[in-house]
């Protein structure tokens, strides 16, 4: 069920803007750490006074709750969080509950259509998995013969838990009278907010192993392993024309050169094609593909069902398309709690760090490729070009 909160916590989402372009604009760390923190203080303000505002206002009752699809816990989500209270905050090294794992799992995919987009997995406690090349997975021969096969080639192990992705867990001493439902809520929504920030940021732009980031959609790897971004691959105008010719050519060709892997090797890629824009540029490329039917409706597609997410981490004036299921990223190993014994800024609160493994990279250079954006409109008193 996804978190519904009420308002659209102002400060935070000003914080977060302003952390976010620090970070494209390559700020030194001390900046972005000075940002980064601010972003953290603002959510745990906006939060805190939107849960306590609503404890207030609603009648706490569990079967009158859940009918309006409210916060109810499970026996086990209860039992920690009212040790969580009775601790007066988490107990070193302590889990969260596996079903409080899978609701952060499934509102972050939910509140963040790229990360569903991606095929962001949740291993649970698992760390490693096999990872298997269906080229290569069978093998012909004779009924009783032997049987041959590039076996070992067919398979390698994928190890997730290389990097660690943290969020802070700020927690005010208020909180913990509020009960285990708003407590969880809390550090769910807190969760949420600040995973998803690092999770869009390392899965699109990450830099790799050498900054111990996941190697981003955005990034190709070297055979020396270094990460560098993608160049242009060419520039898509979305032009209008009578039959709409220019989109569909263009993107044709955008699909035709995602059907081949790195290595040459042809691959199914029909609807399977997504294409993240920026959030500025998504406004230009849903005007140029949405058009008036007879009965008056406006719709908006775009031919091959290509499928349009938005993210802040791509740069105006670019389009990063990927094929799904050729980008490897999970979540793994649960999500650890230990107490942060630095000095903290806010008063009366206890701060945590909640960690978790995550990784992320492409199958191949291939896996995505970059384009630039170059979409025009006729402003006020000029001239159209002529329609073909």
């Amino acid at each position: 069920m996804t978190m519904k909160l009420k308002g659209k916590m102002e400060n935070f989402e000003s914080k977060k803007a302003a952390y976010m372009n620090l970070v494209k604009e390559g700020a030194d760390a001390e900046k972005q750490a000075t940002a980064w923190n601010e972003m953290q203080d603002a959510l745990v303000t906006d939060l805190t006074e939107k849960i306590t505002t609503e404890v207030r206002n609603e009648n706490i009752d569990s079967q009158i709750l859940s009918s309006r699809g409210q916060n109810v816990l499970t026996s086990e989500e209860k039992k920690f969080f009212n040790a969580v209270i009775e601790f007066e905050g988490f107990d070193d090294d302590s889990i969260l509950p596996v079903t409080t794992q899978n609701r952060v799992f499934e509102d972050l995919v939910a509140a963040h259509p790229i990360l569903d987009a991606i095929g962001l997995q949740d291993l649970g406690a698992v760390t490693r998995f096999i990872h298997a090349d269906p080229s290569k997975t069978y093998a012909w021969g004779k009924l009783f013969g032997e049987i041959k096969g590039q076996v070992g080639a067919a398979f390698r192990e994928e190890q997730i838990g290389q990097l660690k992705l943290t969020a802070f867990a700020v927690i005010p001493k208020d909180m913990l009278e509020l009960g285990p439902e708003w407590v969880e809520r809390y550090v769910r929504t807190l969760l949420v907010e600040s995973y998803s920030v690092g999770l869009e940021y390392g899965l699109v732009k990450g830099r790799g192993p050498a900054q111990d980031e996941p190697i981003g959609l955005m990034m190709d790897v070297a055979e020396n392993g270094a990460v560098t971004v993608k160049t242009s691959s060419g520039t898509l105008t979305f032009a209008p024309s009578q039959f709409g010719e220019v989109v569909s050519g263009e993107l044709h060709d955008v699909i035709q050169a995602l059907a081949k892997d790195e290595a040459g090797k042809s691959r199914k890629v029909m609807n399977k094609i997504v294409m993240v824009v920026n959030p500025v540029d998504a406004i230009s490329v849903q005007a140029r593909n949405t058009i008036q039917t007879a009965n008056g409706q406006w719709v908006t597609a775009l031919p091959y069902n290509i499928k349009v997410v938005e993210s802040e981490e791509i740069p105006e004036k670019k389009a990063l398309f990927f094929v799904k299921g050729q980008y490897i990223a999970a979540l793994a190993g649960g999500y650890k709690a230990n107490k942060f014994d630095q000095t903290l800024a806010i008063e009366d609160a206890m701060l945590y760090t909640i960690k978790q493994f995550a990784n992320g990279k492409p199958k191949d250079n291939k896996a995505a490729l970059l384009y630039d954006l170059d979409i025009k409109f006729i402003t006020g008193g000029e001239e159209g070009p002529e329609i073909p």
